[in-house]
């Protein structure tokens, strides 16, 4: 038995922070990573999503250029080795990073390995026993894979397997309309596959509002990019080129075939393998962790962060849940879960950014409220750069007058969003940013003359 202060488990967002303030205050720790230091946002999220997301924006934009008076010579083509490599470079540098950083901490020893808890406090990693009266999950999630039927006499690919693909896929077909799913669909039809989406829901990212869902639908459509929606009972099949996707069970309604599917209908904690019952650790059906707004489970002493705990799927609410511990553990600061505002992007292009509450949530919610929207047409910054899909909506509690909420979809407003978060943080009013003074040429600049066009919401 080896005995340390704290057990760290799971190399994501969440876990090498908190070893590094841990041991700043004088803590042993053992941290424990099975496989991939950096998690999910490393290794098969954020870092080599983007990465590849802003490789097919190259592609997308050469294709435009005579729009912009460029001339190029020939067709524009894809070198995926390429694309894969850059993207792995960047992932390695990511990755190296987070585990040379845990490795060369005197105070906290690196076991590599699955963890499994045996009592409270202890733990086994392989041959290794470790003790510890604090213990900290780390432990992320992966891709949920659906009960349909045929799933297991097809191949298919997860958001994890499909990274690892180095050749392009003729026609690929997604299950799942929503954020990973129209990432990698508008992604691979931009490097030149042919794409499907399949949605079993009446519309995509069905949690936004419907002028959202729309405005999505009609980018994804307009490159050329085929979605059906209703799928009401998806199956799945071989056929002689790659796999059928059946969609509906009692109609004439014809499958889609394609080379290759992507199953992106959501995320399951990685629980199961921790033994969380001999310690006494309560989860929900799912299998996620139950924690309370400290991010404490029910168990003294057992504390669980990121995506495992179900309290936000992101890399910056699993930083922020490692900020939460270490300010009520080292700092006095009683931070909690239920402070932070939902925020969120998807990164199609152009990016849709969410903070806050929706139209459809602030209309069940009976607050009178005024609400303003505006083209990106309207916004020069988006119509020079010859990018002005999509539209701004921000609402507003009448009587407070503070912002509840936004919808921005259009070029730079997973940036530009940050000024109406940060004005819900300060708890300030709109007028705030209504009177402030942006720089120009910005789409920021055209978020005080949104709210400057502010109406009753009926």
């Amino acid at each position: 038995m080896q005995t340390f202060d704290a057990i760290i488990i799971g190399a994501g967002q969440a876990g090498p922070s908190l070893a590094s303030r841990l041991t700043e205050a004088g803590m042993t720790v053992a941290f424990v990573e099975r496989k991939l230091f950096g998690g999910t946002c490393v290794n098969t999220g954020c870092t080599p999503t983007k990465a590849m997301v802003a490789s097919a924006y190259a592609a997308h934009t050469a294709r435009r250029a005579a729009e912009y008076g460029v001339k190029l010579n020939g067709p524009v083509e894809i070198d995926m080795k390429a694309v894969i490599a850059r993207r792995e470079a960047i992932v390695a540098k990511s990755r190296n990073g987070v585990e040379n950083s845990l490795r060369k901490n005197p105070r906290c020893t690196v076991f590599t390995g699955t963890a499994s808890f045996e009592s409270r406090h202890t733990v086994k990693v392989g041959d290794d026993r470790l003790e510890a009266k604090q213990i900290f999950l780390n432990v992320g999630g992966r891709a949920t894979i659906p009960d349909f039927p045929g799933i297991h006499e097809v191949p298919f690919l997860t958001n994890t397997s499909l990274l690892a693909l180095e050749t392009l896929p003729k026609h690929l077909i997604i299950v799942g309309g929503s954020y990973i799913g129209i990432e990698f669909g508008q992604m691979y039809r931009r490097f030149g596959s042919e794409v499907t989406i399949i949605e079993k829901a009446s519309r995509l990212v069905q949690h936004e509002d419907e002028d959202v869902s729309a405005a999505v639908l009609d980018i994804l459509q307009g490159e050329g990019i085929h979605v059906r929606l209703d799928a009401e009972c998806i199956s799945l099949v071989p056929h002689a080129e790659g796999v059928s996707v059946g969609v509906q069970c009692n109609s004439d309604e014809p499958p889609s075939i394609g080379s290759h599917v992507l199953l992106a209908v959501g995320r399951t904690p990685n629980t199961q393998d921790l033994g969380l019952d001999r310690a006494g650790v309560a989860t929900d059906e799912r299998g996620y962790v139950l924690v309370d707004d400290q991010l404490r489970t029910n168990v003294e002493g057992i504390y669980a962060m990121g995506d495992c705990n179900g309290k936000g799927a992101f890399t910056h609410t699993a930083y922020n849940d490692f900020e939460i511990v270490a300010a009520n553990l080292l700092d006095n600061d009683p931070r909690r879960v239920s402070d932070r505002i939902p925020c969120y992007a998807m990164y199609m292009d152009p990016p849709l950014a969410r903070i806050g509450m929706n139209e459809t949530e602030v209309r069940k919610s009976g607050k009178r409220a005024l609400i303003g929207t505006r083209p990106m047409t309207r916004v020069n910054r988006a119509v020079e750069k010859g990018e002005s899909l999509g539209f701004m909506k921000v609402l507003v509690d009448a009587e407070s007058k503070k912002v509840l909420g936004a919808s921005l979809l259009g070029v730079g407003c997973d940036e530009a969003i940050h000024c109406l978060l940060d004005t819900m943080y300060a708890g300030a009013p709109y007028s705030t940013v209504q009177r402030a003074v942006h720089i120009h040429p910005t789409v920021s600049e055209l978020i005080p003359t949104l709210l400057g066009s502010l109406k009753p919401l009926d």
